[in-house]
């Protein structure tokens, strides 16, 4: 059973952008948003690669990790780490880089850390809060004030914060942010290329799919359909437990 509590250790064969590879363990003490992408992704390039540098540049990074996920799991000849690195330059993607470790049989397997997650595609943002518990996954577009305000949320929980306070936080974003399904997106420019998935549903009904972990959030890990629904019985669980 996936347990977003203790969510896998980012699997990297290499690190673009820093001294030293990073990891999850290490950045416990900050909110850190990872992205999922594949440089021949349209939605990756579009948007998702675009977002993590103005993220990057908007919040501090002793309270705020922004990092990048590479994953090839199509067009491996194509998609190299040198031809990687060549494409951040290109691009001026500065921030930490992590290339997704291939699987035992690489033209078969999905990458280590992607299989891990259960990525379903790409792009795919996973926010984690200053204890590393996994908060939120999301697959394809996130409008910027949401994230930003759902990364502000978890910033100003302690990294020492205990549960009742991160439940009440839960409960106010689901509180103040609008449900993404409820507004229509058909009008975005997330446009998937022939590398952003695995033969996986990308739900093009709308921009993003996202499940939502509340804190000690333990189930099985799904794409809830209904975001608010899954905050509602990630507390229900915990008021349970607190009797």
């Amino acid at each position: 059973m996936f347990d977003p509590e203790n969510p896998p250790e980012i699997a990297a064969s290499a690190w673009l952008n820093v001294e030293k590879p990073l990891s999850l363990k290490a950045l416990r003490g900050k909110v850190v948003v990872m992205t999922a992408f594949q440089m021949m992704c349209d939605g990756s390039n579009n948007h998702a690669l675009p977002q993590l540098t103005r993220l990057s540049k908007s919040f501090q990074r002793d309270e705020v990790e922004v990092i990048g996920l590479h994953m090839v799991f199509e067009n491996h000849a194509q998609m190299t780490p040198e031809k990687l690195a060549a494409f951040a330059t290109e691009k001026n993607l500065d921030f930490p880089i992590a290339i997704d470790k291939a699987g035992k049989r690489p033209t078969q397997d999905l990458p280590m850390t992607m299989a891990a997650y259960e990525i379903q595609g790409t792009p795919t943002i996973l926010l984690f809060d200053r204890q590393g518990r996994l908060r939120r996954h999301y697959l394809g577009q996130v409008d910027d004030l949401r994230l930003g305000a759902e990364i502000m949320a978890l910033a100003i929980e302690d990294a020492k914060s205990p549960r009742e306070a991160s439940i009440a936080i839960e409960r106010r974003m689901h509180a103040t942010l609008s449900d993404p399904h409820d507004h229509d997106h058909h009008g975005d420019d997330h446009v998937h290329g022939p590398n952003c998935n695995h033969g996986h549903d990308h739900n093009h009904g709308h921009s993003h799919q996202a499940h939502v972990h509340g804190p000690g959030c333990n189930h099985d890990h799904d794409h809830a359909p209904d975001p608010k629904q899954a905050v509602a019985d990630a507390v229900k669980a915990q008021l349970r437990g607190k009797r």
